[in-house]
C-alpha cells in the first residue's frame, strides 16, 4: 500500500508539471507541450532506468520517479488524440510529422539517457 502512495504522489508531481508545461508552451496548433514532455521524459527515463539497474537508486525511488512523476509527466494518450484531431482537421502534414518526430526521437532520447546514466551515475 506504500508504493501505492509514493506512485500518486509521484503522479499529483508529474501531472502538475504536465500542466504547467502546457501553459507555457501554449500551443499554435502543433502539439508542442505534448512533444516536449515525452521527449523531456524519455530522456529522463533513461536515466532512472540506469539508476535503478545500478542500484543507486531504490525500488521506491524508482516508483515515485519513474512511475510517478515521468508517468504522469509523460502522456501517450493525448498524443494519440492530438494526432487524430490534427488528422481529422486536414492537417495531415502536421500529424505525420508529430508521429514520426515523437516515434524516432522519444527513443533516442531514452537510449541517450540511458547512456548519460552509463557515463555519469553508474
Amino acid at each position: 500500500m506504500q508504493q501505492l502512495g509514493l506512485v500518486a504522489l509521484g503522479g499529483a508531481i508529474g501531472a502538475a508539471l504536465r500542466y504547467g508545461v502546457s501553459i507555457y508552451l501554449s500551443s499554435d496548433g502543433f502539439p508542442w507541450a505534448t512533444l516536449s514532455v515525452n521527449m523531456i521524459g524519455s530522456l529522463l527515463l533513461g536515466i532512472v532506468a540506469v539508476a535503478l539497474t545500478q542500484g543507486l537508486i531504490s525500488q521506491d525511488a524508482a516508483l515515485i520517479l519513474g512511475t510517478g512523476i515521468l508517468g504522469a509527466f509523460t502522456t501517450m494518450s493525448t498524443f494519440s488524440v492530438e494526432t487524430l484531431n490534427m488528422f481529422q482537421n486536414q492537417q495531415t502534414s502536421s500529424a505525420i510529422i508529430y508521429v514520426a518526430a515523437t516515434m524516432i526521437i522519444c527513443p533516442i532520447l531514452a537510449f541517450l539517457g540511458w547512456k548519460i546514466g552509463e557515463t555519469f551515475i553508474a
